[in-house]
């Protein structure tokens, strides 16, 4: 189980590699992807242990090392095999499967991880609120106990697909008598349950992938709880480490994303121009420095739960994703400053049949994803929090004064 794989490893790498690579071929022998619609082959793939290998058996996984999901990923992408369902379910299968492996109960691990890896069911993450956003322990959505269920109270913003969701991760202020951190509790929250309105928030995109939710009176089961009454803060911290690697660390084809979209704007629009072509030479070389950064790392994760490697790759990616859009948009000139299509404003949907959400990332308009990284240094925690992370986690600088650490939530001034 310690073997070492690089990403060139082959059959006889070792023996956990040759599992895999025994299953992969099983898989890709009795679903062809040409043939097999998605959700039945990631069906497949997760009975297969190939959903995430370092999961255990029968849970989506193999008991491997997390190393190994780069080969996977890689002979799944070789193949032309459908891969989209971890961006139609970005916040279930990046950031909701881990959380609940760390944190769930042996009945929630059966019971969510594969609808979840299907995309039967659609997830979503209930964290930021009006009051609250870069200080999550500052929340005040409050969960009150009444027999065996929890009755919840208050208001989340920034909620991507809450309208398309089946179940959210939510976090709640169960204790307003101790300090901010101690006093939190995580659930998972039916988002079809009465007293959860969700309405669109639409962003300079024209789309409303985001929501704000409601909470009112929402009555939650205490089986719906992950972890421990007050062990909400440590559930949460899982969850955003997983979602830093989920929007920064994930590993890409080489020429991908948003450079893939520049080469194309310039072999459209800046070709005949040295200077431009420097430019892009010089943006292609980070990106694929960052992608190889990120491989790296992939490699070196020994198990559990992501460490702060997450942040130092989400920090980069969101910086250097704005200035290659910004690149793409400038050589277009005048060209770049209008919408294709108009400006019309459009609710996210997803579809596991046609993966519009892969052809949103590898179709969009160099307007669109201009527009569409703006958030990229703010969602799944700010450059400034990801700064915050890396000097005192990673270099073990001082942290910041945090005058209300020991102080009662409740006694926390608030506007």
């Amino acid at each position: 189980m310690s073997e070492t794989t690089t990403p060139d490893a082959g059959p006889s790498a070792g023996p956990d590699s040759q599992l895999v690579e025994s299953r992969l071929r099983q898989l890709l022998d009795e679903h062809p992807p040409a043939t097999s619609e998605a959700p039945e082959f990631w069906g497949a793939q997760f009975d297969l242990g190939l959903a995430w290998v370092d999961f255990p058996e029968g849970l989506g996984g193999l008991g491997l090392s997390p190393k190994l999901r780069e080969l996977v990923d890689r002979r799944l992408r070789e193949a032309d095999a459908p891969m989209w369902n971890k961006r139609l379910n970005v916040i279930g299968i990046g950031m909701g499967a881990g959380t609940i492996m760390a944190h769930g109960t042996d009945e929630q691990k059966q019971r969510y991880l594969r609808p979840m890896f299907t995309t039967e069911e659609i997830w979503c993450q209930l964290f930021s609120e009006p009051g609250a956003g870069s200080d999550l322990a500052g929340l005040s959505t409050t969960a009150v106990k009444e027999g065996d269920e929890w009755v919840v109270n208050g208001q989340k913003v920034w909620t991507t697909l809450a309208h398309l969701s089946k179940w959210g991760l939510l976090v709640t202020r169960t204790d307003a008598d101790v300090p901010k951190h101690k006093g939190l509790t995580y659930f998972i929250v039916d988002m079809e349950a009465d007293g959860v309105d969700v309405r669109p928030l639409y962003q300079i995109t024209g789309e409303a992938e985001f929501n704000e939710v409601y909470f009112t009176d929402v009555h939650i089961p205490d089986s719906l709880r992950l972890d421990e009454v007050g062990a909400g803060w440590s559930v949460a911290m899982t969850t955003l480490m997983n979602e830093r690697v989920a929007i920064g660390a994930a590993t890409v084809p080489r020429g991908s994303g948003a450079i893939g979209l520049a080469v194309r704007t310039w072999k459209e629009h800046g070709s005949a121009d040295p200077v431009a072509r420097d430019e892009l030479a010089r943006l292609w070389a980070e990106a694929e420095a960052a992608r190889l950064t990120v491989m790296r790392a992939s490699e070196n994760r020994e198990a559990g739960t992501p460490g702060p490697e997450g942040s130092t790759a989400k920090l980069a990616w969101a910086d250097l994703n704005k200035e290659i859009t910004a690149y793409a948009v400038e050589l277009m000139g005048h060209e770049g400053t209008l919408m294709p299509g108009g400006y019309e404003f459009t609710r996210t949907d997803v579809d596991p049949h046609t993966g519009p959400g892969v052809e949103a990332a590898s179709g969009a308009s160099p307007q669109r994803a201009f527009l569409r990284a703006r958030a990229n240094s703010i969602e799944g925690g700010t450059s400034e929090i990801m700064k915050n992370i890396l000097g005192e986690r990673v270099l073990g600088l001082p942290g910041e004064p945090r005058v209300d650490k020991d102080v009662p939530w409740k006694d926390v001034p608030r506007s």
